[in-house]
């Protein structure tokens, strides 16, 4: 007030002097605002104590109160984060904007909007999809693949074309595709439309139940991209593992697979799943037991060719030792396939289980069989009997240390 050579003191006043003092400023008393003050006479008792001014508050009604409706107070302004788009693919979530399905009533040959051509001939629009479907078809489309450039999809032209049909005699082209899926950089926006690629075509070669050579030359291929998709480290495949696990998994266990390729297929497809499982179990810790389980069920079912539990067998192999043992021995699984043998009988399904025991513990280079007439070696000829059946008997017989290891290892498990 003396610095402004005033002789009225304002409110403004004391706000500026408790901010000087560093005191907190106080509230409800504005000089662009100022309370109205009413006069109140002093009592009679009291003439000496002066008029008092006060200012009135305002009367509240309850029942007015209780009518009125609540205004609920906005929300303050904050900062979330969320995905705008996922491996080219933009999410369905409040904060993205809403796909909008195209679909015109027209088409190009100017016919009515009440019909549609399919296949030829006109559709009633009743019977047409509605833009809805049409919109979640569209979506699931691009979720499986997505835009490319004019580089890329020159590359996907040229290796798919290198790839299949596969050649009988040059193999350099072949090669060179996989050396570049395996080694080069810069290929993710590429991996939807080729684990689209990689699928439908397994799927088209399965389903025609064709047994002749070139299509077990085409599923070796279609194996082999998907171990060098997988070899590439600088590819983000996570997101595409339930896509190409159904692949592997048809191969390994269908029945009716080229019979001069077949052990063949269903060893590369053992081994890709190995890898597979190698590199992202212990991100989806899961992912192992529900693959064991799958397998489990295609060895120990009725009904299955031979060619299923051989590829059954493989698979366990591929997961490891204790899924080999909780198949064929604590599952029953080696029971199953010698009561579906003749004895003596030898092929590919006898050579995998026992590639399998072998893999459980080693053979001796010098095998010495085990004698019926020693008690020793007959508890252990009983023993095989009770966890691998009969068939399997004769021949980890004729390894006594091969068989006590298989054995001890079963009983340590």
């Amino acid at each position: 007030m003396r610095h402004s050579r005033r002789t009225t003191i304002t409110t403004s006043d004391i706000d500026q002097a408790l901010r000087v003092l560093n005191i907190e400023p106080l509230y409800g008393h504005f000089p662009h605002n100022p309370p109205t003050f009413r006069r109140a006479p002093p009592y009679p008792q009291t003439q000496s104590s002066g008029v008092v001014y006060f200012v009135e508050d305002e009367e509240i009604d309850f029942e007015r109160v209780i009518r009125e409706e609540k205004i609920t107070l906005p929300k303050g302004v904050r900062w979330t984060a969320h995905w705008l788009a996922v491996e080219g693919v933009q999410p369905l979530i409040p904060e993205n904007p809403p796909a909008i399905p195209k679909e015109s009533d027209v088409d190009m040959n100017g016919i009515k909007s009440g019909t549609s051509r399919q296949n030829g001939y006109l559709t009633p629009a009743s019977e047409r999809s509605s833009p809805m479907q049409n919109g979640k078809m569209q979506q699931a489309s691009d979720q499986t693949k997505t835009a490319l450039s004019r580089e890329l999809q020159l590359y996907l032209n040229r290796l798919t074309s290198s790839l299949l049909p596969p050649s009988t005699s040059d193999y350099s082209k072949r090669d060179a595709a996989l050396g570049s899926l395996q080694h080069d950089a810069g290929l993710q926006p590429l991996l939807p439309n080729l684990v689209s690629w990689v699928t439908t075509n397994v799927v088209r070669a399965l389903k025609s139940g064709d047994e002749s050579e070139s299509n077990g030359r085409e599923l070796d291929v279609l194996l082999s991209v998907i171990g060098a998709v997988l070899a590439n480290k600088t590819l983000f495949v996570e997101p595409y593992l339930h896509q190409f696990l159904p692949a592997i998994l048809s191969t390994l266990l269908h029945s009716s697979l080229p019979p001069s390729q077949a052990a063949h297929l269903r060893t590369t497809a053992s081994q890709t799943l190995s890898h597979l499982l190698t590199q992202h179990s212990t991100t989806y810790p899961s992912l192992s037991p529900r693959i064991m389980k799958t397998l489990l069920l295609a060895l120990v079912s009725a009904g299955k060719s031979k060619g299923t539990r051989e590829g059954a067998i493989r698979g366990l192999m591929g997961i490891g030792k204790e899924a080999i043992r909780k198949g064929l021995v604590e599952g029953g699984g080696a029971k199953v396939v010698g009561s579906e043998c003749a004895p003596g009988e030898r092929g590919t399904l006898i050579d995998a289980s026992l590639a399998a025991f072998q893999m459980l513990y080693p053979p001796s280079p010098y095998p010495s069989p085990l004698n019926p007439t020693d008690e020793m070696d007959a508890v252990t000829i009983n023993q095989i009997q009770e966890g691998f059946g009969v068939f399997f008997t004769g021949y980890l017989a004729q390894d006594g240390q091969w068989a006590r290891g298989i054995l001890m290892g079963d009983q340590e498990s």
